[in-house]
This record gives structure tokens, sequence and C-alpha cells, in this order.
């Protein structure tokens, strides 16, 4: 992003290029039939930076995270994606709705992580964000991870919390109406089960990632949609893994946010042992689904469920 230049050929100044990406965000959502609460959210953003009078990279670099929220119209979630634009020079969510995501980029931020263990991280675990792999080294998921032991995961820990610290903004004391801490079980499945039905149907919008895909091909659907006062982007995995053993029409990457727009993520995929056989599962959420397909399915426990449709 740095150095991106306007129609007219000049270089743009930072409230005017991060303003440009939040506008092509909110464009490439509307395409993509996203809610319009977060469409408006993302427009909103871009005009009151358009009209800063101030220098927001300065303000920033000054007085942190909380110069960006004290602006009008500018939650906690929108502060986050432009902090991690003024200090990266990227944007995760915009790569990725673009199609381009470098999920080794992003890693290879974090002193100590190659290009290698950045490509093992992704490929494992289905992240793309340092918000995502702080998760997964807070629940022990990075240990799956092959390459990393104890001393190499708290060393990464040790140089992953001063990068997010940076650009980290404190959400509000009272969660937004209606939010929860994360969406429920049944939600996400229901998700899952909505994106896959439609992507099978070719119902949905498709990018051409630039990952693991030498054809160029714009194969890869997207979903929007909203349940309540979340919001989802959902999306078959990418990853080589995916793509080794012919699961890329099966795992699905959900990215869920708040109406604090804070982005999050969770993998779904299809249990292949286990009382859970052929039925779909949330990644690090197990125990829950296990107790979802026991309250809901009168045959769990008794004999494999199909896998949803």
């Amino acid at each position: 992003m740095t150095g991106e230049s306007g129609s007219d050929g000049k270089v743009l100044g930072p409230n005017a290029r991060v303003a440009a990406a939040l506008n092509e965000a909110a464009t490439i959502l509307e395409t993509q039939g996203a809610n319009p609460f977060r469409i408006a959210a993302y427009r909103h953003a871009a005009e009151t930076l358009e009209h800063l009078p101030r220098n927001i990279a300065t303000a920033f670099a000054l007085h942190g995270p909380e110069a960006l929220t004290e602006l009008p119209g500018i939650g906690t979630g929108i502060s986050s994606a432009i902090a991690e634009m003024l200090l990266t020079g990227r944007w995760a969510q915009l790569e990725r709705l673009r199609g381009d995501i470098d999920p080794v980029a992003v890693f290879r931020a974090v002193p100590g992580i190659g290009a290698e263990l950045a490509e093992r991280i992704h490929a494992t675990l289905h992240i793309d964000t340092l918000e995502s792999l702080e998760s997964a080294l807070e629940s022990g998921e990075l240990r799956a991870v092959e390459g990393i032991g104890p001393r190499l995961e708290e060393a990464i820990g040790a140089e992953l919390a001063p990068l997010l610290d940076r650009r980290r903004v404190r959400r509000p004391e009272q969660p937004p109406a209606g939010a929860t801490e994360l969406p429920s079980v049944a939600m996400l499945l229901d998700v899952d089960r909505e994106y896959r039905g439609k992507a099978r149907l070719g119902h949905l919008k498709t990018v051409a990632p630039k990952r693991n895909n030498p054809s160029g091909e714009s194969w890869l659907p997207l979903l929007q949609t909203s349940r309540g006062a979340w919001h989802f982007t959902a999306l078959f995995s990418n990853t080589a893994q995916a793509h080794q053993i012919g699961r890329t029409r099966d795992w699905v990457v959900i990215y869920f946010y708040d109406d604090q727009h804070l982005e999050r993520q969770c993998t779904v995929v299809t249990e292949t042992h286990g009382p859970m056989l052929a039925r779909r599962v949330l990644r690090g959420r197990e125990t829950e689904c296990r107790l979802h397909y026991q309250a809901t399915d009168p045959f769990f426990g008794h004999q494999p469920g199909p896998e949803q449709a």
C-alpha cells in the first residue's frame, strides 16, 4: 500500500491510501452481497479519513490506536484494520477479498518464522492473520505444526505480542448489543451449510486466488452472510495441503465479524474418524460440536451420520 498512486499519477498520502482501501473493500463486499451495514461502515470510515484535516499516520505514531477510535464512525475493528495498514502497508482482509492473500508474507513478519514454517502454519491451521496466530498460540493449537516445540512456541509468543500490541485497539467494556464472545457452533455450522450448498449450485461469485492456482482460474467461491449481530465471510481452504489431498471442496474457512467489525476465523471440516465420523466439525471446538449433535441428532452415537448437505 505504501507509495500507491491515484488516478492522476500522484502518490497518495496515508489518509487517501487507507480511505481507498476501505472503499475498495466496501465495493467488493457490495458485489458479493454482504450486509449493507458492514458496507456502509467501511464507506463512512473512508469518508471520515478523506476529510480529516490531520495526517492519520502521524496521529497514530504519536498516540497509538486510540487516535483512531476517537474518529467519528470508526469502531474497534476498523481501527485495527487501519492500524494494520499503517504499520505493514497491507490489509489481509482486503487481500483475501481480492484473492491475493499471502499468509506466508503475513507470518514472516514475526521474527523467527521463516518461509517454510510460515507455510506449515498456514497449511496446518488454515489461518492467515497474526491475530489468528495469537489465538492458536493461546489455545495450544500451534503445537500441532511440525517443527514447533515449546522453545520455539515461547519465542514466537515473545515476538508476536509487541507486534500486535502496536496495532491492538482495546475493546469497549460492553459488547455490542446482541453479540457474544463467539458465534455458536450451530450458527457456524449453518453458515458452512449455506456456503457449501450455494457453492455446489454455482450461486456464488468467485475469485482467482494467486496462491496454488497456476492457471489463474476464478474458481474460489465466496459467501457473505449474516446471522443476528454477526457478519460472515466463508470460502474453501486454498492451502497447498488441501489441494494435495483433495480437500479444496471440503475444508471451509469462515471469518466472522461482530458489530465492531473485529475479524476472527475458524475452519469447518468433515470428520474422518470417531463418533462424529462424516459430520461437519469446527476445528478446536470439537467438544462443543459433539454436544451439539447429541442435542440435535437422535441418531448420534448409534451410527455414523451422513455429511451435512
